[in-house]
């Protein structure tokens, strides 16, 4: 593989991964009910739309779940998935193939999200408790559907929430056993995405 080659597929992989980032964003955002209006959600929305608007005219929503946001978020994994293996120099997968390691991708990608904000709640739980900032109003709305279940479950520290803890352990866990064993077994080479 030549320098520019490897150059093809930094620029591909950041700039299309940013992009699948806003893509998948926009899904959880709207499967954790976080507030539309803030100005993040708002910029994550405008910057999605227009290849999500098509998408919307036949894959509907249900039951609060942005299905098209989904496909699209697929759809954008696969395409970046397919560009990078023939920047690699390889043939292309059988389409099935491709899409299952789309979906390993998407997978990592929606773990690593709840992960990292996960550790930049706890920052901001030090640093900044009782913050307005829409991106800390808009972490926090993140990760309290994560947050919640466990804190139902863990006796009272007297103050001291030790649920991000378990939340890590979790996300680690379906991490390590679901995602890497799923990209192991179906033979996903790495470097397909800044994910894994």
């Amino acid at each position: 593989m030549t320098g520019l080659n490897m150059a093809a597929i930094y620029i591909v992989q950041t700039l299309g991964s940013l992009y699948l980032l806003l893509v998948l964003l926009r899904f959880i955002l709207q499967l954790v009910r976080a507030d539309f209006y803030n100005p993040i959600s708002q910029f994550i929305a405008r910057a999605t739309q227009p290849l999500l608007r098509p998408l919307r005219r036949v894959i509907p929503g249900f039951a609060g779940v942005d299905f098209a946001s989904l496909v699209l978020a697929l759809i954008v994994q696969m395409v970046l998935m397919a560009i990078i293996i023939k920047l690699m120099g390889y043939a292309l997968p059988a389409i099935l193939q491709l899409l299952v390691w789309s979906l390993v991708g998407i997978t990592a990608l929606f773990l690593k999200v709840f992960f990292f904000a996960l550790i930049i709640s706890v920052i901001l739980s030090w640093v900044a408790p009782h913050s307005q900032n829409p991106a800390a109003v808009l972490v926090y709305q993140l990760c309290e559907p994560v947050l919640a279940p466990i804190r139902r479950i863990l006796p009272s520290m007297g103050g001291l929430d030790l649920s991000p803890i378990f939340a890590f352990i979790a996300l680690n866990l379906l991490d390590m056993l679901l995602v890497t064993n799923l990209a192991i077994a179906t033979g996903m080479p790495k470097g397909l995405t800044l994910a894994l």
